[in-house]
């Protein structure tokens, strides 16, 4: 069955770690860089979004591509200009992969595209499920405009299947290593009101989606990548300070202490999404990481 995988935001945290399940598992593996010649493990294609250029031997070469690219949200504060660099990245590759698909021989048989649950907007504690309603917030319009641009890859009758990212929780990087870096130096505290819900996925358990919905042709349409039990941000520190037997020692970080720091991008923070892993559950897929303990542990018993 293994076939090749092509992976755009290959060298990003989900990237890596994908690509690695995946060889494991007897698949073919390439990446589509803009910077092809840096040293990699995996054959790269270039592409250059900005220019419109894509190898075409890149759209050649895959069963099945992986659609992870877009510029970190939380890596830096959002000016006018990082905002449009967060939606462009996004949208305009995959225009981009839109337009190769049309008009070069192929034998792609499935496209797999990123989301994020940021499309709920400040969802309170009411339980999202993929039918309900967006938010109208920054992230929730990028997410809108993300979907929009990969559901035109059913117009080429390729399979397609969108997954709405919770926080993905990895050792290498990410969300969780700023969350833990507080907590580690006996800083650690809940954000905001600590009442706002956090949606999260164990990466390794993001990875075995992605490939199950490259086997299981059943796989059609979106569906939230979260693990079945959401937490509020205080029960989150909380636990996380558990794992890393550190105290909590400060009260909670205020709101407006946050906005300060982070601007307009402290809505990652502070919004919070309860957010419904049944839609996946129904496929038969089973999480390795059903509950965040055991998913903490996995990164932090070996600190021990």
């Amino acid at each position: 069955m293994p076939g090749k995988i092509l992976i755009t935001g290959g060298s990003g945290l989900i990237g890596m770690r994908l690509s690695e399940v995946l060889i494991d598992q007897g698949y073919e593996v390439a990446h589509l860089s803009r910077k092809p010649d840096k040293v990699s493990s995996y054959k790269t294609f270039k592409w250059d979004i900005k220019n419109d250029y894509i190898d075409e031997n890149a759209i050649s070469y895959a069963d099945y591509i992986i659609h992870l690219a877009g510029a970190n949200v939380a890596q830096e504060k959002w000016t006018d200009e990082r905002k449009k660099e967060i939606l462009s990245s996004r949208v305009d590759s995959t225009n981009l992969l839109y337009k190769c698909l049309q008009n070069v021989e192929h034998h792609v048989k499935g496209f797999i595209s990123s989301s994020a649950i940021g499309i709920y907007g400040n969802s309170g504690d009411q339980i999202m499920s993929e039918e309900s309603t967006y938010g109208d917030d920054f992230l929730a319009e990028v997410c809108k405009a993300w979907e929009a641009s990969a559901w035109q890859m059913r117009e080429l009758n390729l399979r397609t299947v969108i997954f709405r990212q919770g926080i993905v929780l990895s050792n290498k990087g990410g969300a969780l290593a700023q969350i833990a870096r507080p907590v580690r130096m006996m800083a650690g505290a809940p954000l905001g009101s600590g009442k706002q819900y956090m949606s999260w996925v164990h990466i390794d358990d993001i990875c075995r989606l992605f490939i199950r919905a490259i086997e299981d042709t059943q796989f059609e349409g979106v569906y939230n990548a979260v693990a079945p039990h959401p937490v509020t941000n205080a029960e989150f520190t909380k636990k996380l300070a558990s794992a890393m037997h550190k105290p909590l020692v400060l009260p909670k970080v205020p709101a407006f202490a946050i906005n300060l720091m982070m601007g307009e991008m402290s809505e990652v923070v502070l919004a919070g999404q309860r957010v419904s892993a049944n839609k996946v559950l129904q496929t038969g897929f089973t999480f390795e990481y059903n509950y965040l303990e055991e998913a903490l542990e996995s990164f932090y018993e070996e600190e021990l």
